[in-house]
């Protein structure tokens, strides 16, 4: 049993998204979709120095539409417990449970190493069942041969055992409202004694006072001291722009939102500019597009405090992409072949909408599409890149197609058609390394002449009018600063190319990604103390 507290807590974020997911799609469609939830109350228990706490509301409601075995209570906490989840739970279990790692090292001794601290608290709507199942769960475990142990701590009863080969486990019913379980009974007396003196709590945090407050309408919520959470995970963490967030998932109309805010560890910078109505710049991306990002100003993208976030979570998981426009650079080597420099060349002259669209190919690079609003700087940012392509060796080649004048930078070469033994028969070749053009007010590139007809004869067929990013974007915060917007079954060979990590995920939590259509980023808030973001995962229905 306490040997697989460590699995468990390590796959907990994961485990969550499972347990509301399963029941999304359900819960959206039912009166549990838009019912009240209260925030995590269990909180009380927890030290404000937790590494991380993640709390499942009202899983009983979760619990009834789950009709299989797979959920977090039922499959690995009472896993070989002889427990019956229906019969000896489900009667009292309340509107919460919350799982928490409570400290990296409970026994605070060096000597033995580090012994992380973890919690299970549940919330009751019974409290003689509850102690009868205390009652029951524990003798259970004496007659499988575990030594049991009782003992007074402020007023509470509290049960532990050391069962054979398996470690230490502590339970406790605290007065008629919660029963928590823990890997050691030191870890439950700091339990209590945070809940006795909330000075010492999360909820005492005022930087977690200022952010739950998000999590009242959802149905799962993770508050993550993101310090810790990477020293817990043996993670490094060489930058530090942020230090507490918090993340909650709900079930809304076609799909799952979750809503998350980071807390800096200094004062934010001016946000990137938010948008009232949907980028117009993506009616220029084809619907069939993997991965779309559309938005305003590229050029203030390096210095966002979304960048900020982003430099934080990939030195931590040792990520090698900067920001978005390495998945261009390292999928088509621009910098390499032609010396181009995005962010110098080419985000300093972007200052109105954009969009860049990636479209899987059956070649190792996808071909891609980007699209932006002409400003007074368009034409001398777009000369810049027509006199870098000359000098790397391309052509400058202007024509028609579709009766739109068209520019392409193209390597001529000659191609000897002649058979064995015949006269020599040249031919003259040109393969385009990119396209561009002007349509109404856009500058429109893409990474080859079939991917610019795409373009140019899609009408109606584009990401804008597309139904289901449609359902996205209405999901999310009216007012944001734009999205990214990824077609899971699309996108997986770009992801993967450049995002290893996630083939695992696929593995890990299979039920979700299989239920997975597209997932949708947006930020959002002028707020200088945290930076507030939404996604919405759309599922199948």
């Amino acid at each position: 049993m306490t040997k697989s507290f460590l699995r468990l807590f390590a796959v907990s974020l994961i485990v969550l998204l499972l347990n509301v997911t399963c029941c999304a799609s359900v819960l959206a469609a039912s009166p549990f979709g838009k019912a009240s939830v209260t925030e995590a109350s269990a909180a009380i228990f927890v030290s404000k120095q937790a590494p991380v706490m993640i709390s499942i509301l009202n899983p009983e409601k979760l619990q009834s539409l789950d009709k299989g075995d797979n959920s977090f209570l039922k499959s690995d906490f009472f896993k070989n417990s002889g427990i019956d989840f229906r019969k000896d739970v489900q009667p009292w279990l309340g509107n919460e449970v919350t799982l928490a790692v409570t400290s990296l090292d409970f026994d605070r001794d060096p000597d033995n190493g580090k012994s992380p601290g973890y919690l299970l608290a549940m919330a009751t709507k019974s409290p003689e069942k509850s102690r009868e199942f205390v009652q029951l769960f524990f003798s259970k475990r004496v007659l499988a041969g575990a030594d049991l142990s009782v003992e007074e701590f402020a007023g509470i009863k509290v049960i532990s055992d050391a069962s054979k080969g398996k470690g230490t486990l502590a339970g406790a019913v605290v007065g008629d409202k919660y029963v928590l379980f823990a890997n050691d009974p030191k870890v439950l007396r700091e339990a209590i004694n945070n809940a006795q003196a909330p000075d010492l709590s999360l909820t005492s945090s005022k930087k977690y006072q200022d952010i739950s407050q998000i999590s009242a309408k959802s149905y799962g919520a993770a508050f993550l001291n993101l310090p810790i959470v990477a020293e817990w995970l043996g993670l490094k963490l060489p930058i530090q722009n942020f230090d507490e967030q918090l993340v909650t998932l709900a079930p809304v109309s076609k799909g799952l939102l979750a809503q998350t805010v980071a807390l800096p560890t200094q004062e934010l910078k001016a946000p990137l500019e938010l948008l009232s109505k949907p980028v117009n710049a993506l009616k220029y991306i084809p619907a069939n597009v993997g991965i779309a990002v559309g938005s305003k100003n590229l050029s203030t993208l390096p210095e966002s405090n979304l960048a900020l976030f982003w430099q934080q979570l990939r030195s931590a998981l040792e990520i090698k992409l900067n920001n978005i426009n390495d998945i261009v650079q390292q999928d088509f080597k621009v910098e390499k072949r032609w010396g181009i420099d995005l962010p110098k060349d080419i985000f300093d002259w972007v200052q109105g909408e954009y969009a860049i669209g990636l479209i899987s190919s059956p070649q190792q690079s996808p071909e891609w599409v980007f699209v932006t609003e002409k400003a007074p700087s368009t034409q001398e940012g777009i000369a810049k890149l027509d006199a870098i392509a000359t000098k790397n060796g391309l052509s400058v080649t202007e024509f028609n197609l579709l009766d739109q004048h068209i520019v392409a930078w193209t390597q001529l070469k000659a191609a000897n058609s002649s058979k064995n033994g015949t006269k020599p028969s040249f031919s003259i070749e040109a393969k385009a390394y990119g396209v561009h053009t002007t349509l109404d007010n856009y500058e429109i590139f893409t990474s080859s002449l079939e991917t610019m007809y795409e373009v140019l004869s899609i009408k109606d067929n584009t990401l804008l009018e597309n139904r289901n990013f449609k359902n996205c974007i209405a999901a999310l915060a009216e007012t944001n600063a734009g999205y990214v917007y990824i077609d899971w079954a699309a996108s997986q060979g770009i992801l993967e190319r450049q995002l290893p990590v996630l083939k695992l995920l696929k593995v890990v939590a299979k039920p979700f990604f299989n239920n997975l259509h597209s997932l949708t980023i947006t930020n959002y808030g002028d707020d200088a103390n945290s930076l507030k973001g939404d996604i919405f995962f759309q599922l199948e229905e």
